[in-house]
């Protein structure tokens, strides 16, 4: 009989606690509200922006991914965000990228460019974290949209860089 008592005396007060945390974090989450990225906001984030040369845009013109990527960007650049905003997104993404490697053109295809890949994959999940979460400040939002735009230019220098040093004729003594 005691323990009976016990165990119903418990298992209230246990009860109790749980819905007393559950009011406490949707009180606190209503607190936090997040304003929209606008295209104003991007414009004034500092970063140096590569863009393809000649050659470069030659090389990867049958590359249709990163094509699509660049409209990715554009978007992020407009300050439009719904690319990230999907149920399954993450799942999205991690295909893209695999798609994304696969059909890299022979021409650019190097352990430098495929790093660059690989941190520009990092900040596209980051990116789509922080744009999901509704605790993400301002602030955040917009370090994490740089972190971004700059690793996509990133891989833009190094695809550059690659192909100015394979047209370069250097002459051996």
């Amino acid at each position: 009989m005691a323990l009976r008592l016990l165990s119903i005396i418990l298992l209230s007060s246990l009860l109790f606690s749980c819905k007393k945390t559950e009011e406490n974090t949707t009180e606190d989450t209503q607190d936090i509200t997040i304003k929209p990225v606008s295209e104003v906001d991007i414009s004034k984030i500092n970063y140096t922006e590569y863009v393809l040369d000649s050659k470069t845009k030659t090389a990867t013109e049958s590359w249709l991914k990163y094509q699509e990527f660049e409209q990715v960007i554009h978007q992020v650049k407009e300050g439009d965000l719904s690319y990230f905003h999907d149920s399954d997104r993450e799942n999205t993404i991690r295909n893209f990228f695999i798609a994304f490697r696969k059909a890299i053109p022979d021409t650019i295809n190097t352990p430098a460019i495929s790093a660059r890949i690989l941190a520009l994959e990092t900040k596209t999940h980051k990116l789509e974290s922080f744009a999901n979460l509704s605790t993400t400040s301002e602030e955040e939002l917009n370090k994490t949209i740089k972190e971004f735009l700059v690793s996509f230019s990133n891989l833009t220098l190094q695809m550059n860089k690659k192909l100015e040093k394979d047209s370069q004729t250097i002459e051996k003594p």
